[in-house]
């Protein structure tokens, strides 16, 4: 990867943006793209570098966007005829402009590292850390008198909450069991948490709960917190606990991601967002389409611009593929709205 597109990637993993690293691992000519040739696109569909001219661009942002949303990589091979393509793990895609060729591409989603925000060092906050640091998680600890000895695997430490700690995503758990309780609850809803639990009984939170109300706190925000924290495993031992807290955290997400997943593919299966090149017949993203034309108040999109020059060269030659098909079918022809 090239240095300006290696600093790109940086200051997305830094902003913990999800983004598609597409690289080009096999090509036969004629075709612009040369292996090795790599692309970065992010979420909103922003493309930086090079991985093959317009015939192959529509696919890849198409492709890279779908890995994102799902986290899974994938093989794609690009070909005049997708059907020869036989071979487990690659997903046929055809390669529908004049010049031919083959590229195929190895499209990985980068996602952010989940955050984990523990207020608190009891036995049971280190143990916390030491399982989340296993998992793959970013730790921070936050106590006025926690140290980064106590905490190896976290990647920071701070004495109290930080105005910038907003940062990111965090699944949060307050640990604190003592008289700090009320204000590491009040700073943990700060974080705007995925998921907030504190370890303490039903009766203290019952406590805590009537003293946040008096302080403020909305009654909805105090419902999302899960207290006592973690799953019901009989757990005893600060271990134990805080292996019931991240087995908590692991199956929300989870759940949250499926839930999500299933929103999305009810409002792609409901809405216009790909389209079929009139010339070529190529599948093009609507969404980031960067050759699109009205003609007679219709919005057309194309693969790349000569596809677009030809079409406006003689638009009735092409006229018969411009018709719009069913939103439901995933393809249309022709959409009446830039944003699908």
């Amino acid at each position: 990867m090239k240095p300006d597109l290696l600093e790109v990637a940086a200051r997305l993993a830094a902003r913990a943006e999800a983004f598609a690293v597409c690289t080009v691992v096999r090509r036969e000519p004629p075709s612009s793209a040369r292996v090795g040739d790599t692309a970065l696109v992010t979420r909103d569909g922003d493309v930086f570098g090079w991985a093959g001219g317009g015939c192959t661009r529509s696919t890849l942002l198409r492709e890279a966007l779908r890995a994102i949303a799902d986290g899974e990589p994938r093989l794609l091979s690009l070909s005049p005829d997708p059907d020869l393509v036989q071979r487990t793990g690659v997903v046929a895609l055809p390669m529908t402009c004049k010049s031919g060729g083959t590229v195929e591409l190895y499209v990985e989603p980068v996602l952010p590292v989940p955050r984990m925000v523990i207020f608190g060092r009891t036995p049971a906050a280190r143990a916390a850390a030491r399982i989340a640091d296993a998992m793959g998680y970013r730790t921070e600890v936050i106590d006025p008198e926690a140290d980064a000895g106590e905490f190896p695997p976290a990647t920071r430490v701070q004495a109290r909450f930080e105005p910038g700690s907003e940062e990111g995503e965090a699944h949060v758990l307050v640990a604190t069991m003592d008289e700090r309780d009320l204000e590491a609850i009040e700073a943990a809803l700060r974080l705007r948490p995925a998921y907030l639990g504190v370890i303490a009984s039903r009766k203290r939170f019952g406590e805590l709960r009537d003293a946040l109300v008096a302080r403020g706190v909305g009654r909805d925000a105090l419902d999302a917190i899960v207290a006592p924290a973690g799953m019901d495993i009989g757990a005893r031992s600060p271990e134990e606990i805080a292996l019931s807290v991240i087995a908590q955290i692991v199956e929300r997400r989870r759940h949250r991601t499926a839930v999500q997943a299933a929103t999305r593919a009810r409002r792609e299966s409901a809405t216009v967002h790909e389209a079929i090149d009139p010339v070529c017949g190529m599948t093009v993203a609507v969404s980031g389409a960067r050759h699109v034309a009205e003609v007679e108040g219709q919005t057309l999109y194309f693969c790349c611009a000569g596809c677009r020059t030809s079409f406006l060269a003689d638009p009735a030659r092409y006229r018969a593929r411009s018709t719009p098909a069913t939103p439901t079918s995933g393809m249309v022809a022709v959409s009446r709205s830039r944003g699908g």
